[in-house]
């Protein structure tokens, strides 16, 4: 746990695979108090406290609530899952989040499917636009809208998102999947190429004030991801409570979805309720 970031990737991306599921090594702290209370060793007992000690150390943080007011811009966002049998029911739950950005990510190819989301959206944001399995729906002014190729298919856009507070750089992504194989480990390659390229994009932006939001398939403590969440602030890590796992949904043990920020300040992070997809939508109040 204390050493997370020295283990390596060299051997089936071991290192990626332990920092995204890192939360859950406190589980080993439990195992290690059962075996020595079965012992009745009280040395057994008297070292567990150093595994408890460096896990609180990590994460006793994450359990406070450090959310607070005074948010300009609150936005949501979601992997809604191309295979959504119900994709109405996600929309209409998104729409009373009251946000004042959507973002969603794996919209359907199937043009009967998409158009769900886009008439039960387009009331309450006059302004969207889709790039892609990629859209994004405001209440606010979008402009300079463009993919960004990350992939060799479309899954990332950027838009210039003109708030009352300014203008802010908005990134939509879909970050490439990760498998667990048992030949190859943690399959994270592609993913981990996709990201550079998007660390590139979000480098060179010329606006202070950044946003980028989505499905990273990955944890932010992932150090394989670190040349993109470097850049960036967590909105969870600042202003959440709790560890605001995402997937799967109907029992979350990993933060795939990210809201992260740069120039901008975080007041408040959380997650949604299930919506119908295998990830939970997550949320964040900004001050711009």
């Amino acid at each position: 746990m204390a050493l997370h970031s020295l283990v390596p990737n060299t051997i089936g991306n071991l290192g990626s695979l332990l920092q995204t599921v890192l939360p859950w090594t406190g589980l080993s702290v439990l195992l290690l108090l059962a075996l020595a209370i079965m012992r009745r060793s009280e040395l057994a007992a008297v070292a567990v406290l150093a595994p408890a000690v460096v896990w609180c150390s990590l994460f006793a943080g994450t359990l406070v609530d450090k959310g607070s007011g005074g948010g300009d811009l609150t936005v949501v966002s979601q992997n809604v899952n191309e295979e959504n049998a119900d994709p109405g029911r996600t929309a209409r739950a998104l729409t009373a989040s009251g946000a004042d950005v959507l973002a969603l990510e794996e919209l359907p190819r199937k043009a009967t499917a998409r158009s769900m989301y886009e008439q039960e959206l387009a009331s309450g944001y006059p302004y969207s636009a889709v790039r892609g399995s990629v859209g994004v729906w405001s209440k606010y002014p979008l402009r300079a809208v463009e993919p960004l190729e990350i992939m060799p298919w479309t899954r990332a856009l950027r838009a210039t998102l003109d708030t009352p507070k300014g203008p802010v750089a908005l990134y939509v992504v879909h970050l490439a999947s990760v498998r667990v194989l048992p030949t190859a480990g943690f399959a994270t390659a592609t993913r981990n190429e996709s990201a550079a390229k998007l660390a590139a994009a979000v480098r060179a932006e010329p606006l202070a004030r950044v946003l980028v939001v989505g499905d990273f398939n990955g944890s932010a403590d992932d150090s394989a991801l670190r040349t993109l969440t470097g850049q960036l602030r967590s909105a969870q890590s600042e202003a959440g409570g709790g560890f605001g796992f995402t997937w799967p949904a109907r029992f979350p043990v990993v933060r795939l979805d990210q809201i992260m920020v740069k120039g901008i300040v975080p007041v408040s992070s959380w997650t949604l309720p299930d919506t119908g997809s295998d990830h939970l939508p997550v949320g964040a109040s900004l001050r711009i």
